[in-house]
C-alpha cells in the first residue's frame, strides 16, 4: 500500500478544515492541528459547530 498518498489527502484534508474553521471565525492554525489528528470527524465538527 502507498502511504505517502495517503498523508498528501490526510493533509489536504487539515488544510481545507483550516479554511473552513477560518470561515466560521474561529483559528485556523488550531484546527489544522486538531485536524492531524482528528482528520475527518475534525471536519463533521466545523461543519456542525455554530459560528463564534
Amino acid at each position: 500500500m502507498d502511504y505517502e498518498q495517503y498523508f498528501v489527502g490526510w493533509g489536504t484534508l487539515s488544510l481545507i478544515n483550516a479554511g473552513l474553521a477560518q470561515g466560521k471565525n474561529r483559528s485556523g492554525l488550531n484546527w489544522f492541528l486538531i485536524s492531524l489528528l482528528l482528520g475527518p470527524i475534525a471536519t463533521f465538527l466545523i461543519v456542525v459547530l455554530d459560528k463564534k
